[in-house]
C-alpha cells in the first residue's frame, strides 16, 4: 500500500472527469508518481472483482498481455477523490482477444489501455452503462478490433448514463457494422464531453450504420443532450455518409479537423445546436462532404471549407428539404437556422439550398434562414450557391463571393469581389492585409463575435488541431504526420 503523500495529493485529481488540465505529452503515471488512498496492483480481470474499491483508491494494472479478460469496474469513487483503473504503464497494458470494459458507477476513470489483436462476440468494447455518471475513458487506443464477419453489431465505445468524459482516445480501422462510438439518449440532458480524441481510417460498411460517432436515436431527437464533441480529428472517416450524425438537441460540435473523410457532419435530427470553428479538408475526394443541416434553430458560423468535391447532400453547406408532419425518424423543416461567416476554398459546391428535394417525401423547403458573411472563393467548373428548392424568408447579407465562371445569377447580399486570400504555410487561406473581408462583417449576429467576414484567421489552438498536437494517447507519436493539406 502507498500512503496518501500530502505533497503530491492533488496530482491524483488531474485524472477527475471534466479538469481543464491537460497532460504533458509523454507522461508516463506510474506508482511512483501517484497519491492515493490505497493502491492496488492486478493482473487479471478476476483480481479487480475481488477488490472493495473506496474513493481516491487507484488500481494498477501489470504491463503486459491481457488475453480475454473482460473488465467490471464498479464502484463508488467522488469528485475530490475518484477511483482509478490505470496501466502500469500508459501503452503497454494490451487487451487482447475478448477483452472489454465494463464501467459502472460514478467519479470513475480508466487509462492508459491498448485494446488491439482482438474482438468481441458482441459485447461493446468500452461499455459506460446506465448506471455510470461522471466517468472517465483517457489515453486509451482501440485499433482494428474487428471481428471476422463485417456484419457483427457493436460498438467500440458505448455511452449510457450522464457527465461523461471521452479525451485523447485513438481509435482507428473498424471494419464491422455499428458505430465506433455512440451516445445513447435518455430523458434528460446527459452533457458528455467528447474531445482530443483522434479517429482514423474507418471502412465503408454496405448498410446504414456506420458513423463514427452518433448522439441519440430518432426516439430521443426532441430532447435535449447538451453533449460537447470538440478539439477532435476525424481522418479518412468513410463508414457512411454520415461521419457525425448528430440526433438529438442543444449540442456543441466545434473545432473539430475532417480530413479526406467521405461523409458529412449531419444535424440529423433535434434543434437547436451550434457547430462552429471545424476545419474540413477534402483535398478532391469527390465523397467528401461538409455540413447537412435538418431541424430548426441551429447556428452554423466560422467553419472552413477546403478543397470539397462533394456536392449535394454533400456540399460544403447542404440545408436540407423537410417531410410535413414529419414522423422522429424522418426528416423535420430547417426553420431559422443561422449560417454565418463561414469560409469555402476551391469547393466544388459551396451552398445547396433545399438539397435532397423530393426523396423520402421531402417538399417543405427551409425557412426563415440566414445566409450571411461567408466567403467563397471558387474555381472552374464549381457550383456558387445551388436552390434545389427555393426557401421561403431567407436573409442573405454581407456575402463575399469570387468565382470563374461568373454567369451564375446570385440573390442581392452576394457581393463579387476577389477576397485576396493568400495560402500560409499551414496550407490553410488566410486574407490577406488588404482583403475586402476584413473589416466588412455585418448584422446582428452576436455568437459570431469578429469583425470579419469569414472564418477566423488561425489561432494557436487551431494550428495545433491541423498538425494533430495533444491529440490522441500521450504515449502515441506521429499521429499528425499523414495530415497533409493539398491546397
Amino acid at each position: 500500500m502507498i500512503k496518501k503523500n500530502s505533497v503530491i495529493a492533488s496530482l491524483l485529481l488531474l485524472l477527475a472527469v471534466g479538469s481543464s488540465c491537460e497532460k504533458s505529452p509523454g507522461e508516463k503515471l506510474t506508482l511512483n508518481s501517484i497519491s492515493c488512498v490505497q493502491c492496488h496492483t492486478i493482473q487479471s480481470a478476476a483480481d479487480l472483482q475481488a477488490l472493495s474499491l473506496q474513493p481516491g483508491d487507484t488500481v494498477i494494472m501489470k504491463s503486459g498481455q491481457w488475453t480475454n479478460q473482460e473488465l467490471i469496474f464498479s464502484a463508488q469513487g467522488t469528485k475530490q477523490q475518484p477511483i482509478v483503473l490505470m496501466a502500469e504503464q500508459r501503452g503497454a497494458v494490451i487487451m487482447k482477444g475478448t477483452s472489454s470494459v465494463s464501467i459502472t458507477g460514478q467519479w470513475l476513470v480508466v487509462d492508459g489501455l491498448v485494446f488491439q489483436e482482438g474482438y468481441t462476440s458482441g459485447k461493446n468494447v468500452v461499455d459506460f452503462t446506465s448506471s455510470s455518471s461522471n466517468c472517465r475513458l483517457t489515453n486509451t487506443s482501440i485499433v482494428d478490433y474487428n471481428p471476422p464477419a463485417a456484419t457483427t453489431d457493436y460498438r467500440w465505445v458505448s455511452i449510457n448514463g450522464s457527465y461523461h468524459r471521452i479525451d485523447h482516445c485513438y481509435l482507428k480501422g473498424k471494419t464491422h457494422q455499428g458505430p465506433t462510438m455512440v451516445v445513447w439518449g435518455t430523458s434528460k440532458p446527459m452533457k458528455h464531453r467528447i474531445d482530443h480524441n483522434f479517429f482514423g481510417e474507418r471502412a465503408a460498411v454496405p448498410d446504414n450504420g456506420g458513423e463514427t460517432i452518433r448522439v441519440g436515436t430518432s426516439d430521443w431527437s426532441m430532447t435535449n443532450a447538451l453533449t460537447t464533441i470538440e478539439d477532435n480529428i476525424f481522418q479518412r472517416c468513410n463508414g457512411e455518409t454520415e461521419i457525425i450524425s448528430n440526433k438529438m438537441g442543444a449540442d456543441t460540435i466545434r473545432n473539430n479537423y475532417f480530413y479526406e473523410s467521405q461523409g458529412t457532419l449531419c444535424l440529423r435530427h433535434g434543434n437547436g445546436s451550434a457547430v462552429y470553428g471545424n476545419y474540413f479538408v477534402g483535398n478532391g475526394n469527390s465523397a467528401a462532404g461538409g455540413i447537412r443541416i435538418i431541424g430548426e434553430d441551429h447556428l452554423v458560423y466560422n467553419n472552413y471549407f477546403q478543397n470539397m468535391a462533394g456536392t449535394g447532400q454533400k456540399a460544403a453547406l447542404a440545408i436540407m428539404d423537410g417531410v410535413p408532419n414529419s414522423p422522429l425518424s424522418g426528416y423535420f423543416q430547417v426553420k431559422r437556422v443561422k449560417v454565418v461567416a463561414n469560409t469555402m476554398i476551391k469547393c466544388k459546391q459551396s451552398f445547396d439550398i433545399g438539397s435532397g428535394k423530393g426523396g423520402n417525401s421531402r417538399t417543405l423547403p427551409p425557412t426563415d434562414g440566414h445566409i450571411a458573411n461567408n466567403v467563397v472563393f471558387q474555381s472552374a467548373q464549381s457550383t456558387m450557391l445551388t436552390f434545389t428548392d427555393q426557401p421561403v424568408n431567407f436573409v442573405y447579407q454581407g456575402n463575399i463571393v469570387f468565382d470563374v465562371p461568373t454567369s451564375q445569377q446570385l440573390p442581392a447580399g452576394f457581393t463579387r469581389v476577389n477576397p485576396q486570400y493568400s495560402l500560409t504555410t499551414d496550407g490553410i487561406y488566410e486574407p490577406t492585409g488588404n482583403s475586402p473581408v476584413l473589416g466588412a462583417f455585418v448584422g446582428n449576429y452576436p455568437f459570431a463575435t469578429a469583425a470579419d467576414a469569414g472564418a477566423p484567421k488561425l489561432d494557436t489552438k487551431h494550428r495545433d488541431l491541423l498538425k494533430a498536437q495533444n491529440i490522441g494517447p500521450v504515449f502515441m507519436t506521429g499521429l499528425g504526420s499523414s495530415l497533409v493539406i493539398n491546397p
